[in-house]
């Protein structure tokens, strides 16, 4: 078979990037076969012939579809077949998603859709990366409109160096996970999680793989010129500029800024309500306007938002520029739950509650990332229609609900103690109350203080905050926001997340709607955020609860570890288990034991614990001539009794040895039941070990 097909290559980071085009999925608009190192993804777009009627928003679908013999694996439980997305291709379809979606025309309604195929995977080639790139190729040289290229690189940071696109063990030794997605000109696109990395080292980090996503643009550049397609046209859904201006004739300017500058979200929609329906009234005989006002309304607002913050550096709600909302925050809301904090911003109210548990009960995941099998801390985010004074069913966490929740753990886990220091498996979870802009950093803010409510040993606080852009005409005209309300966010150019403790950031998320970011923009979205946190840490979080609680709550299990001589295990846990479910029933507790001999014990009683430590290194340890132990009387027999001094750890006292004077009988001296101290005399002719009664007395 000759070859049919176009094929692009370059090198990478180490490694070759080849992008093959009209080798498979020709009836897509757009496809690509790309490869880096051993990774293979298809990657395609596809774009409906018409809009879709009735909605007011461009509908991008992104997929991320995750396949199981890319790494040589069957899917695990009893249905072997990939089923719904796993939370790490959700949150990939995410960092997919956001730099792709400000590039399309804003008044394009056609369905689109960009879906990853994951058909191989190369633990040193990342697939997200591979996916970015393939979906950017994919709609270039495809007949839909879009304003691109974009590149995406990866950055860890391994001992003081950046490194581009790291390998499975640069992974493990980094203190930074960055991925950063650019334009030919300017950054759009930035998701972090980092170990306390300082401000200054990310800003480089940023714009070292900026500059080397331009090197990939170029690449793209010269695909596109031999195989893009001519863009397609399309109805344009942007509403008349007649409608405008009839809009602005019956509510003026200076009436619209009345009716959107409030800090109270609610009065702020029913103003706009009234004025709906004053313009249903006045074009009551136009269908064609009737069924634009919301839309047209909508960018009336935005217009107005946009030009009082901009040209007059005024906010909806009145405040300064670089100004929090009202702040609160407090802790120990929920009586019976090991751990809980709320925390308060203007109209955004988040409650985070913490529970522990012993580390069986840590997350398993059976994913295309081999390195990871499981998750030792889980955050997870709610956001119910009521908190934003909706009425809608719960259908469960939706993408951004699973999106908000990784970024708050990925902000967390930096300052979490290890294993070692603190045997748990934790999990928080987030309820929105109440949102009105950035519920994702607030449940930042609220789960520091419910880990530390709880007794988890944490290393800092960790806060984080929200700031906002908007843009004029051109790079050097614009204002950056500290703390966004949802109406800014809705109207304005940037939600770029930051959170971290005093000495660096934990994690950035950044989701814009223009064409990129300049350097000054970023820096200073940086530095805003910085004061930000460093404030409500000091004034806020501080003041509620200053450090972690010595221990964990009366409800929370107790987890007590020790290590016994790996040989032992067999004995600790017994045949079919029944040593240890013994102890287990006995005691009230739940045991984890891990084939290096270390055994967790946990329990809410002490005494339990105790017990069941007391137990199990009786069982892990030899007996010590000498030395005195406690048994209870199990079997009585003619030349002596049988003692059982924990599961399955058993000894004799002849008759002999059972008093000072001489009994005729063992049960003038024992019964069944009896709870005796016996000291162990080593072993006896026969090699058994040997105990007596009269010489403990």
């Amino acid at each position: 078979m000759s070859k049919e097909y176009k094929s692009y290559s370059m090198e990478l980071a180490g490694r070759t990037l080849r992008v093959d085009v009209g080798r498979v999925a020709k009836q897509a608009n757009g496809a690509v076969f790309i490869h880096y190192g051993d990774t293979v993804i298809l990657s395609t777009a596809t774009a409906s012939e018409k809009p879709r009627e009735g909605i007011d928003f461009f509908p991008l679908s992104v997929e991320f579809e995750e396949k199981m013999y890319s790494v040589g694996k069957i899917p695990g439980g009893f249905n072997k077949r990939e089923g719904k997305a796993s939370e790490h291709a959700v949150l990939t379809s995410r960092v997919i998603d956001r730099p792709m979606r400000p590039l399309f025309p804003k008044d394009y309604r056609n369905d689109v859709t960009l879906n990853n195929l994951v058909m191989s995977v190369d633990p040193d080639a990342n697939p997200e990366v591979v996916a970015m790139l393939g979906s950017a190729i994919a709609v270039c040289i495809s007949d839909i409109p879009f304003d691109g290229p974009i590149s995406a690189t990866q950055v860890g940071l391994v001992d003081g160096k950046f490194v581009f696109n790291p390998t499975a063990d640069e992974k493990e030794k980094s203190d930074l996970a960055l991925t950063v997605a650019s334009t030919r000109d300017k950054v759009i696109m930035i998701e972090a999680g980092a170990n306390e990395v300082p401000e200054a080292q990310m800003i480089d980090a940023i714009f070292a793989a900026h500059e080397l996503n331009q090197e990939v643009i170029k690449f793209i550049d010269t695909i596109v010129a031999e195989c893009g397609k001519e863009k397609h046209s399309y109805t344009s859904c942007a509403v008349p500029e007649e409608l405008f201006e009839a809009i602005k004739g019956i509510v003026p300017p200076a009436e619209m800024e009345e009716a959107v500058f409030t800090d109270e979200k609610q009065v702020r929609e029913e103003n706009i309500r009234q004025i709906k329906e004053r313009l249903a009234e006045a074009f009551a005989e136009n269908e064609e306007w009737l069924e634009l006002i919301d839309e047209a309304v909508y960018q009336y607002q935005k217009k107005t938002v946009r030009k009082m913050i901009l040209k007059d550096h005024k906010r909806p709600d009145g405040r300064a520029l670089n100004q929090i909302r009202p702040l609160a925050a407090e802790i120990d809301l929920l009586p019976r739950v090991h751990g809980s904090a709320m925390f308060t911003r203007g109209q955004t109210q988040i409650c985070t509650v913490t529970t522990l548990a012993p580390m069986s009960e840590a997350q398993k995941i059976d994913g295309i990332d081999v390195n990871v099998t499981s998750k030792r801390y889980m955050h997870h985010y709610n956001f119910p229609s009521y908190s934003v004074g909706e009425t809608k069913p719960s259908r469960g966490p939706g993408r951004r609900e699973i999106g908000h929740g990784a970024l708050a753990e990925k902000a967390l886990v930096p300052v979490l103690p290890s294993v070692e220091e603190f045997p748990y498996a934790i999990r928080t979870v987030s309820e929105t109350f109440e949102s009105n802009g950035s519920t994702s950093q607030a449940s930042i803010c609220a789960s520091t203080m419910s880990l530390m409510a709880a007794g988890v040993p944490i290393k800092k606080q960790v806060a984080g905050i929200s700031a906002g852009l908007v843009t004029g005409d051109t790079d050097d005209d614009y204002v950056v926001l500290t703390d966004i309300q949802g109406l800014e966010d809705f109207f304005g150019d940037m939600d770029f997340k930051v959170a971290g403790t005093h000495d660096g950031i934990t994690a950035i998320q950044m989701d814009i709607k223009i064409h990129g970011l300049t350097r000054p923009i970023i820096e200073e979205a940086i530095r805003r955020t910085k004061e930000a946190r460093e404030y409500i840490i000091n004034e806020v979080l501080t003041p509620a609860i200053a450090e972690p609680r010595k221990e964990v709550g009366k409800y929370a299990p107790k987890i007590r570890q020790i290590m016994i001589d790996p040989q032992k295990i067999g004995d600790v846990v017994g045949a079919k288990g029944k040593v240890i479910n013994q102890i287990i029933e006995e005691t009230g507790v739940k045991i984890d034991i891990t084939d290096d001999g270390a055994v967790a014990v946990c329990g809410v009683e002490k005494e339990g614990i105790d017990k069941a430590i007391e137990m199990i290194q009786m069982i892990a340890s030899d007996f010590e001539e000498g030395k005195i132990y406690v048994g209870k009387v199990i079997s009585i027999k003619e030349f002596g009794a049988f003692l059982e001094f924990a599961p399955g750890k058993e000894g004799m006292v002849h008759i002999s040895k059972l008093d000072k004077k001489r009994i005729n009988r063992v049960e003038d001296v024992l019964t069944l039941g009896d709870v005796i101290k016996v000291k162990c005399l080593g072993k006896d002719k026969m090699g058994r070990i040997s105990f007596s009664k009269k010489d403990a007395e």
